[in-house]
């Protein structure tokens, strides 16, 4: 006879047990799904990567943009950040791109109509139909491999028959800056004789100026005062841009607003550092004391950017930064246009004007003038006359630098963005400045200033992959310099891609019409500036000195430019 089991022997099974028995089984089930859960969280925790870390603010940069010091730089040779560079990267632009699937099912379906299209294979591409749209979607995809894009808009007709323009807005997949950029080309189509369609050419960078989205030209109307601009959405390199100077709408508008002018100073051609330093003090001070910032767009270029060594007066504002977000940021007015409506309105309307002469007056006891226009004058001894020496003092605790508001020009950031199309977005970059700072011996053991580049080739070699495009960002005017490296690597510099900036450029022709019908030059900071921001978009970015990027990461891998 068998034996009992213990459960029955215990009474375990009697029917008042069953209903613990269950609680217990299902707190042991549940316990041991909270066991298992916590442990795949610990494991995703600790093995995820996000896709672009550089992104998310560092140390760093709240330093550098909470930064007490005066202007005293440590190099001029160097293209000081922006606001762009210190966007967060975090941006619902970035959440989603258009991916290959997205569009491939459309695709295919636009390749398999009928076989028998009868007359409508000589007929002219109809750029229109959405057929066409994801053929020339799938075939920018296929193209470009290197970069994310997140729309398309509708292409447009081209030169001809056969050709139709579209543009899209991208990101490269491994960038770094918090931008998106726009890019606009001709494609080639052609219809087979069962009417499916194909793309057998794709144009240059920006070679679909059909598909351009045109700007109006009418000026922007002046009608903010003073207000506090929050950070604007991505900078969108390759848009048209819409720089034209703000206007007062009424003298009703000029009466009722209030003015804030800096008269005079020391900070007149000196390095463009400095003048970022002293002119986004004034523009803080604007905002603080919700006021109108009355600027002069024409500036002086120093003597270190210029062929001829002499500083030159004369270079617009708009040369070298993006106005168009400054005014839609900031309420800002060009000093020619406010003193025409000063000295027209003025009188009749009895405004008033309170004089500034000492920069020590903080700005806090500006802060309940009632009058129309503040001046601060400045004199002529320095460096107490720097226009930064406001900022100094009780009033750091008050004025902060609007950085956000200022970023560089959309019209040299479009070069730096041809010059990475060139090269697919898929390069590898060096900055070598020669002659002038302390080498980063960590990085360039082997190398010196008046080593052979045989050296800067055994540095390069364990860094970059041999048969790799190398852009080299230099201040080094014999370029034969760096010929040992062709045979390890295809290299490329800043001079190769002047046709971006010669006579009939694109470039060429907006400056041109912005300065009056007067060809611009192509001047040393501007080939700084774009020379640095190629260099900053390579995939992987050799530094040879310590002090020319803030936060290069173990001065081997990478060094953040963002948060453009």
């Amino acid at each position: 006879m068998l034996g009992r089991s213990p459960l029955l022997r215990a009474g375990s099974l009697r029917p008042e047990n069953l209903g613990q028995h269950a609680l217990a089984m299902i707190g042991n089930v549940c316990f041991s799904i909270f066991v298992v859960g916590v442990l795949i969280f610990t494991i995703i925790a600790a093995t995820y990567e996000p896709e672009d870390p550089l992104f998310h603010p560092s140390d760093k940069i709240s330093t550098f943009l909470t930064s007490n010091s005066n202007a005293t730089f440590e190099s001029d040779n160097t293209v000081i950040k922006t606001g762009e560079d210190f966007m967060a990267a975090n941006q619902t632009a970035f959440n989603t791109f258009i991916n290959i699937t997205d569009v491939a099912d459309n695709a295919e379906i636009a390749a398999s109509t009928g076989s028998d299209c009868g007359d409508e294979v000589g007929k002219p591409i109809d750029c229109k139909d959405p057929e066409v749209f994801h053929t020339m979607m799938r075939a920018a995809i296929e193209k470009f491999k290197d970069i994310h894009f997140y729309r398309f808009g509708k292409p447009v007709r081209g030169l001809d028959d056969n050709t139709c323009d579209m543009a899209w807005r991208f990101r490269p997949k491994e960038g770094k800056t918090a931008s998106l950029y726009k890019d606009y080309r001709r494609f080639v189509i052609s219809k087979a004789e069962n009417c499916s369609l194909s793309v057998t050419d794709v144009g240059e960078y920006h070679s679909g100026v059909n598909a351009r989205k045109r700007k109006p030209k009418k000026q922007a109307v002046f009608e903010k005062e003073g207000q506090q601009g929050e950070v604007a959405s991505l900078p969108v390199v390759g848009e048209m841009v819409n720089d034209s100077l703000p206007v007062v709408e009424s003298e009703a508008a000029f009466k009722n607003g209030k003015y804030l002018y800096y008269a005079g100073g020391g900070d007149r051609c000196k390095s463009m550092n400095h003048y970022l330093w002293s002119f986004l003090c004034a523009l803080g001070e604007a905002q603080y004391l919700n006021r109108t910032l009355i600027m002069d767009l024409s500036i002086c270029l120093s003597s270190m950017y210029t062929k001829t060594g002499q500083n030159e007066e004369g270079k617009d504002f708009r040369f070298y930064f993006d106005f168009e977000h400054l005014k839609e940021e900031a309420s800002v007015l060009d000093q020619l246009q406010f003193w025409t409506d000063w000295n027209k309105w003025q009188r009749n309307d009895r405004l008033s004007l309170h004089l500034v002469e000492d920069f020590k007056v903080s700005p806090v006891k500006l802060k309940d003038l009632k009058d129309t226009l503040v001046i601060r004058k400045f004199g002529t001894v320095e460096p107490d006359n720097y226009w930064y020496r406001v900022c100094e003092g009780e009033a750091e605790s008050v004025i902060q630098r609007p950085w956000h508001m200022l970023w560089k020009s959309r019209r040299l950031m479009d070069i730096v963005s041809a010059i990475a199309s060139r090269l697919n977005w898929d390069y590898d970059s060096v900055h070598i400045v020669r002659g002038e700072k302390t080498l980063n011996k960590e990085l360039w053991p082997n190398l010196d200033r008046d080593t052979s580049p045989d050296s800067l080739l055994t540095t390069l070699k364990d860094k970059i992959e041999e048969g790799r495009n190398l852009y080299i960002g230099t201040n080094e005017p014999d370029k034969s310099f760096f010929d040992p490296l062709k045979d390890k690597y295809t290299t490329h510099f800043l001079d190769e891609y002047k046709d971006l900036w010669e006579e009939n450029s694109e470039w060429s022709s907006e400056t041109t019409k912005l300065n009056n019908g007067a060809p611009v030059e192509f001047d040393g900071y501007m080939r700084i500036s774009v020379d640095t921001e190629v260099f900053l978009r390579g995939k992987k970015q050799l530094e040879t000195f310590n002090d020319l990027t803030s936060d290069c990461k173990d001065g081997v891998n990478t060094c953040s430019t963002s948060s453009s």
